[in-house]
């Protein structure tokens, strides 16, 4: 639990890592693409803060220790969210994959969620994988990567039958949230592979499923916007947004959390500190303490609350995930109806940005 001034927050973790790239895990002959992966990675991590910066060599893999004292001991999170990447093209026992996540249940229980994934191209033994790892993890959600390669494929779209099977199975098995990475793309994928165009269709169609686009498709934040303003199951997920923005683009984070909060609204985004690519202690304690800039380019946006960011650092995707909140952090409920429709307050005599 993180305090400041007087106010607690709950926070959840929604979008971590406890991935290998160590070299005994890059698969001969292809070390140039294992090694660029983790490259692109490390680029990453120097957007975050000089003192939060780690040497190359421990950015490859990190130990169960660095992550309890980096997630829990200090990044004040109460619960964490593991999203997997395979990439087995390139690591041989995989980058991130369910199994490795779920290795840390036995030592952090409840206060960790391991979510699984699929990739349509592997077709029926893909999908019993997928029931397989449902009934084993107890499955809430899933995390999708629709660049990934796989074979001669360089991507996926949501849209593609097959993907629509795994969408359906997916909704089937009970399974609520998926996690799909469209935003900034990485060495060597695809970037236009992560457009953010297919969630629109997919979002339509699967009205059982809430769709968190993490890292909100960066840099096509318009696209993303005003798609997701008009999908009640569409979320922005803030991994990459804040870590990669707050500290070395300040005024570019200020317009995309400004753009988020008009069309999207604050009930609708996720806090994901994307560890080990960055630590959250700084993101958590920079977010709360964050206002937007008193600046008339900026005026024309809705201002973060105490209550906004209670909501977009934990209770929001507690109430996604449903993991329980102690009273003394849950907010007063308020219904549909009386709730303010995002840039609502900025829009008079209009209901604000709702569609």
């Amino acid at each position: 639990m993180y305090e400041k001034d007087g106010e607690k927050y709950f926070i959840v973790d929604s979008h971590s890592h406890f991935w290998d790239a160590s070299r005994e895990n890059w698969v001969e002959g292809r070390e140039q693409y294992a090694k660029g992966w983790i490259d692109c990675f490390y680029g990453y991590h120097q957007l975050g803060p000089p003192e939060t910066h780690w040497d190359w060599e421990k950015y490859l893999k990190v130990s169960v220790d660095d992550f309890e004292r980096d997630m829990f001991t200090e990044g004040h999170v109460d619960h964490a969210i593991f999203q997997s990447t395979y990439l087995k093209e390139w690591y041989k026992n995989g980058f991130n994959t369910t199994e490795q996540n779920s290795a840390l249940l036995e030592r952090f229980g409840d206060r960790i969620i391991v979510n699984g994934r699929f990739d349509p191209r592997e077709g029926d033994a893909g999908l019993r994988q997928l029931e397989a790892d449902a009934k084993k993890f107890n499955l809430k959600g899933v995390k999708l990567y629709t660049a990934e390669w796989n074979g001669d494929s360089r991507g996926f779209k949501l849209t593609d039958p097959e993907a629509y099977r795994f969408l359906q199975a997916t909704q089937d098995l009970g399974i609520k949230n998926v996690h799909v990475h469209k935003g900034p793309t990485i060495w060597p994928l695809d970037k236009d592979a992560f457009d953010v165009a297919d969630v629109d269709h997919a979002a339509t169609d699967f009205q059982g499923l809430n769709f968190i686009v993490e890292h909100v498709g960066l840099p096509r934040i318009e696209d993303f916007c005003f798609m997701a303003v008009q999908e009640p199951n569409v979320y922005a997920g803030l991994s990459v947004v804040v870590g990669g923005l707050m500290h070395a683009r300040p005024k570019f984070f200020a317009k995309v959390m400004g753009e988020l909060l008009f069309w999207v609204g604050e009930d609708k985004m996720t806090f994901g500190s994307d560890y080990n690519i960055w630590t959250p202690k700084w993101q958590v304690e920079g977010l709360v303490d964050w206002q937007m800039p008193d600046e008339d380019q900026f005026s024309d946006y809705p201002r973060l609350t105490t209550d906004s960011k209670k909501k977009i650092l934990g209770l929001n995707a507690a109430k996604l995930y449903d993991i329980p909140v102690p009273a003394e952090m849950q907010l007063p409920d308020t219904t549909a109806d009386e709730a303010m429709a995002p840039g609502e307050e900025l829009v008079e005599g209009t209901a604000g940005a709702r569609a």
